[in-house]
């Protein structure tokens, strides 16, 4: 090869290089067929592309390190609520659970069932803002501070996980579970179509959770029963696709234990 096509071909490489385009091909350049200046420019580049490489891969684990860290934190925050909550306790791990066995029910890619896994396990996080008088009413009717309380947990979870910037769709999962397909659900009343399909599942499967769950003022109902609620609901408050698909998923799979 001429001194000239090999110049234009480094030039080339190292272009390729800037644009975080990496290739072995620069090593090709290395070698007798080619020009000592080429040669030594060729192993200068070679070396500085596998410096970056190296770099990238380091920051790349460093912030797989951050967010496990930062997540594993925010889900100890969420099992805390077990101890002030007996019916919160494992609840965020089977909705975690069954929204993702849901999710993989309706065939999402599996970058979505995991946001949709990670959204269910921290769904509830907002509780955390409940008063003790929420925790301890057992016997005695909701009043409108309670209800307003209760209303703003998708808020107060949205707000406590909003700068965990890694979390992308699963925090408007978080945000979003307790929308309603007809808007009369809360906190912003959205209608169908501005509901993700992630926060569609969390709702079918939370609500499941909760009404299959033991209470001090509530025995847990049956899967059949929790099931046959869930289709009145399918069409006005949950999407009805979600539900039929979590039907045949427990049918399949059964309840988490």
């Amino acid at each position: 090869m001429s001194p000239l096509a090999g110049k234009e071909r480094l030039l080339g490489l190292i272009k390729e290089i800037a644009a975080g385009n990496y290739s072995d091909e620069i090593m090709e350049l290395t070698g007798p067929a080619y020009p000592t200046e080429i040669q030594e420019l060729a192993e200068a580049v070679g070396m500085m592309m596998v410096k970056i490489e190296a770099r990238e891969y380091y920051l790349e684990q460093l912030t797989e390190t951050i967010k496990t860290n930062s997540l594993n934190t925010v889900t100890a925050v969420v099992n805390a609520l077990g101890a002030r909550d007996a019916y919160t306790e494992g609840h965020g791990e089977r909705v975690s659970i069954y929204a993702e066995r849901l999710a993989r029910r309706l065939g999402l890619d599996e970058a979505e069932v995991e946001r949709i896994r990670i959204a269910g396990m921290l769904h509830d996080i907002g509780k955390i803002g409940f008063s003790d008088l929420i925790f301890s009413n057992e016997d005695t009717h909701m009043n409108e501070d309670m209800l307003l309380e209760i209303r703003s947990h998708p808020q107060w979870g949205y707000d406590i996980l909003r700068n965990l910037e890694f979390l992308g769709p699963s925090l408007d999962y978080v945000y979003a579970h307790h929308e309603r397909l007809d808007g009369l659900g809360y906190p912003r009343g959205l209608v169908e179509p501005e509901i993700p399909m992630g926060a569609r599942v969390l709702a079918v499967v939370d609500c499941f959770d909760a009404m299959t769950t033991n209470r001090p003022y509530q025995q847990g109902k049956t899967p059949q029963q929790a099931l046959a609620i869930l289709g009145s609901l399918a069409g006005k408050s949950l999407d009805p696709d979600v539900v039929d698909a979590f039907m045949v998923e427990i049918e399949d799979g059964g309840m988490v234990e």
